[in-house]
């Protein structure tokens, strides 16, 4: 089985699923200081997810991982606010909010809520740059969790390659068997056809003899 089967396209995508919202709600939450909607952090899961598995059908480099985790990153990031501004925010919701529902986005619980706590307990003025500081953040560690699924790649792509050497080997092993227990065909070496003589020219019944010195009547004439 190797990259394009089914069951290591699904265990893949679930590595870089968990590792890309974790990541995501993560700092969402530890920059904004509220906790998530469960429901909004399942549905980013799951459309993470199913991009992630048609993507994996082979082995993937280090800058395919990054040109998909990135936006993925920012993609969730825009969610989870939109999320958070529908569930804990006293202004109304956005047309898409309500075209969902505001009781189907927010139902369901909460994720973060003991980190925002202790962040919200501390009374600190927010910073103007915080949202610059957050794409930064977002940036740094997706580069280094790419770095780290393209790691994870080359081991598995190892692993898939020594389990296909070791499961054809059985097969090597047999196939030498019957090579050495076959017989050797015997070959029959034909001799090599007689060349063809030339036919043989008619016989002599007679010769006349002409060498010599010129005869009298010759020399007179």
């Amino acid at each position: 089985m190797g990259f394009s089967g089914a069951g290591t396209r699904a265990v893949r995508a679930a590595v870089f699923t968990a590792l890309c919202v974790t990541l995501s709600a993560g700092a969402h939450v530890l920059f904004t200081g509220k906790p998530l909607p469960l429901p909004v952090v399942a549905a980013v899961s799951a459309a993470v997810f199913v991009i992630a598995f048609l993507l994996a059908a082979r082995e993937r480099r280090f800058g395919h991982i990054a040109a998909l985790l990135l936006p993925a990153q920012l993609a969730a990031d825009a969610v989870f606010t939109t999320g958070q501004a529908a569930c804990y925010s006293s202004a109304p919701p956005t047309l898409p909010v309500r075209l969902i529902g505001v009781d189907l986005i927010c139902a369901g619980g909460d994720l973060g809520t003991p980190l925002a706590r202790l962040l919200s307990g501390s009374e600190t003025a927010v910073d103007p740059a915080a949202p610059w500081l957050l794409l930064g953040a977002h940036l740094c560690v997706g580069l280094v969790a790419a770095g780290w699924l393209r790691g994870g790649e080359r081991a598995l792509a190892r692993v898939l390659r020594a389990a296909e050497t070791a499961g054809f080997r059985p097969l090597r092993l047999v196939a030498a068997v019957r090579t050495v227990g076959r017989r050797p065909e015997t070959t029959v070496v034909r001799p090599a056809p007689a060349p063809r003589r030339p036919a043989p020219g008619p016989l002599l019944s007679h010769s006349v003899l002409r060498r010599g010195p010129p005869s009298a009547v010759v020399l007179a004439a």
